[in-house]
């Protein structure tokens, strides 16, 4: 799958070690679109994924926009589930 350079980057931000905490969440879910997910509005902050098969829940960060270094990991491993790396 061919990404565009954003996309790529946000990709490569989700893969780094040791694990980047300054990644912005409306860039994970242009990542996720790009990838082919559906995406749908959970109740309150939660933004339901669906990608190649494989469903995840996640919390959309608030009040900051920058995802923590738990949901970074727990993209990662939804990707790598989904048949995602860099």
């Amino acid at each position: 799958m061919k990404l565009s350079r954003k996309h790529q980057v946000t990709l490569d931000a989700v893969f780094a070690t040791p694990v980047c905490a300054s990644i912005v969440w409306t860039d994970i879910e242009a990542l996720f679109r790009a990838c082919g997910a559906e995406i749908s509005e959970g109740s309150g902050s939660r933004v339901r994924v669906v990608l190649n098969g494989v469903r995840a829940v996640f919390h959309r960060p608030h009040p900051q926009k920058e995802t923590d270094k738990g949901a970074v990991k727990s993209v990662r491993r939804f990707l790598i589930e989904s048949g995602i790396e860099p």
